[in-house]
């Protein structure tokens, strides 16, 4: 098929399968990701020289709003927006945010969904000038910027045949996904990112610049390491453990309609437990799906392996389960590299200027009791790139480090509500926050990666680790200088 296909495309002739249909759309969008070169879409923030930035320039607007991923506008606005340039710059914004008595929120790349950055008065440091990378091949470590993104981290480590689990969208920036835990590439095999990271370098509420380990502040390391937005504050620096890179990366694809959900979602619970952690077992609910153009299920299972024979093992659960012949079309394994992969997400699934509303579950117990909710998500769903994701967690150990980041479940359950152009009804504008919020009963919290606290408090870290966070919280910042969870207010 693979062949016809190619054949079809050097030939100039459409595709005329379900089939030809879904990988003529796969090749576009990989052939476009694969020739973007990682033009920075943030290219106007970062080629100014000037540093502050207050509410009496004209352009103040749209430079906060750059800051952000999404398109919604959060409707409120900081005092000052500090575009740092390297860590004296960080260093001096705490000082005068101290002696104007400002409370500082931060970002890094700007992916917070919930765009827990932008808050009413205070002050803002972008982060994303901060963008470094030094990689010791030797030692198999790295130290990065807060603003690195995760393809380029990923770009550099590839020269090398190392791999850090980066997040999954190529221009997320690390400071943000480190913090709140780090569900990354292969983190069901190598850990969540935050446990690759061996130090930290913080600049204080008090401007002081101190260095975190194992064996020096390592109260402050344990608070990285999972805190999230609620981080007593900044980190100017991640030093990182690095891996061996897996040498196959790829992903195999099955497509379902909406009809088979609930056979779908069961037959996967049965099976996920068995499923290798070098497979991102996975499946997206939307009203597109690939190749089948109409609302369906997307069974997505990336996998990163020592070869292409055994990602072909590892993936024979999907071609040998009793839902195939159900399935509208099943794609043969395809060799991609994880920057296409990264590049094709952005492309397809998680667009830029859009109004993003997420929210999300852990899945407390058997799925079964969530089916009649999470069938009226997907037919209440918006257009696409409105989405709804299942995962299957389950990772190899829970055998985790002590560290604040504490509460995870087998299987996540997160709604991302992607809207364009024009406002649409109060439902769609909410579909995100209102349906989880139904999903509660059967959830054991919320994950801080897709968080949406300010709008649906929900519990994200074990109830001692959360108090030992707020000790830490008044020792190291007593004058509540940084702005948390957006939750409290």
């Amino acid at each position: 098929m693979l062949v016809r296909t190619a054949s079809l495309i050097n030939e100039g002739r459409g595709p005329r399968t379900c089939t030809e249909r879904a990988l003529w759309q796969w090749w576009r969008l990989s052939r476009l990701a694969g020739m973007e070169r990682g033009r920075d879409r943030r290219m106007g923030r970062r080629g100014r020289h000037e540093v502050t930035i207050d509410r009496s320039r004209s352009d103040f607007d749209s430079l906060v709003s750059a800051t952000s991923f999404g398109a919604q506008d959060p409707g409120c606005r900081p005092e000052i927006l500090i575009l740092a340039k390297n860590i004296v710059d960080v260093r001096a914004a705490v000082r005068l945010a101290k002696a104007r008595n400002w409370r500082i929120a931060c970002c890094s790349g700007g992916h917070s969904w919930s765009q827990n950055h932008i808050r009413a008065g205070g002050m803002l440091i972008d982060l994303s000038r901060l963008n470094e990378i030094t990689v010791e091949p030797n030692d198999r470590t790295a130290t990065v910027g807060p603003g690195c993104l995760s393809g380029d981290l990923d770009a550099a480590l590839a020269r090398h045949a190392l791999f850090f689990p980066v997040a999954h969208a190529y221009t997320v920036g690390l400071g943000g996904f480190l913090l709140q835990g780090g569900f990354g590439w292969n983190s069901r095999m190598t850990g969540l990112a935050c446990e690759s990271v061996i130090a930290v370098d913080v600049v204080l509420a008090d401007g002081r610049l101190v260095h975190a380990s194992e064996t020096e502040n390592s109260d402050i390391l344990w608070a990285a390491r999972g805190a999230g937005p609620g981080f007593f504050g900044i980190v100017v620096r991640f030093h990182l453990r690095l891996h061996a890179r897996p040498r196959f990366t790829g992903m195999k694809m099955q497509v379902f309609r909406l009809r088979h959900m609930e056979e779908l979602l069961r037959w996967a619970e049965t099976i996920s437990a068995q499923v290798s952690p070098k497979v991102e077992f996975q499946m997206m609910f939307n009203r597109k799906a690939l190749g089948i153009f109409a609302p369906g299920i997307e069974v997505a299972t990336p996998v990163l392996a020592d070869s292409r024979a055994e990602a072909r093992d590892l993936l024979s659960f999907i071609d040998k389960g009793p839902l195939r012949p159900k399935a509208s079309l099943t794609l043969p394994l395809i060799p991609l590299s994880l920057r296409r992969i990264m590049k094709a997400a952005e492309k397809i699934v998680f667009l830029p200027r859009t109004r993003w509303h997420c929210d999300n579950i852990w899945l407390d117990g058997p799925v079964e009791r969530a089916l009649p909710v999470l069938r009226r998500a997907a037919e209440l769903q918006p257009s696409s790139p409105s989405h709804m994701l299942w995962m299957n967690w389950n990772p190899r150990t829970r055998q985790r480090p002590d560290m604040a980041f504490s509460l995870e479940g087998s299987t996540y359950i997160a709604l991302y509500g992607g809207l364009r152009g024009q406002p649409r009804s109060p439902e769609q504008e909410t579909w995100a926050t209102d349906m989880t919020r139904q999903l509660e009963p059967f959830s054991l919290g919320s994950q801080l990666a897709d968080e949406n606290l300010a709008r649906r408090p929900a519990r994200f870290m074990a109830p001692a680790n959360l108090q030992r966070l707020s000790v830490l919280r008044s020792r190291y910042d007593p004058d509540n200088r940084f702005f948390s969870y957006g939750h409290e207010q």
